[in-house]
């Protein structure tokens, strides 16, 4: 499977649009225990990979929202 860096059909307000249903995503294939490798093959994780890209001084890259998730589950 090939991957683009950013998914050709979706403008940066769908992607900030659903930035909070990208971060939901993540959370729960966290708590499925779902792998790094398998998590960056995800398209919440390469939508969030692209709206950091485009807006990083808005959007944090999607293993920074990875560390901070473990770690809040582990807190939980």
């Amino acid at each position: 499977m090939i991957r683009s860096e950013r998914p050709a059909s979706v403008s940066i307000g769908e992607l900030e649009a659903n930035d909070a249903l990208y971060c939901k995503a993540l959370r729960l294939l966290i708590r499925e225990g779902r792998s790094l490798r398998q998590l960056r093959r995800t398209v919440a994780w390469q939508r969030l990979e692209a709206l950091h890209n485009s807006l990083p001084g808005q959007y944090r890259r999607p293993d920074q929202l990875h560390a901070l998730l473990l770690r809040d589950l582990a807190e939980a």
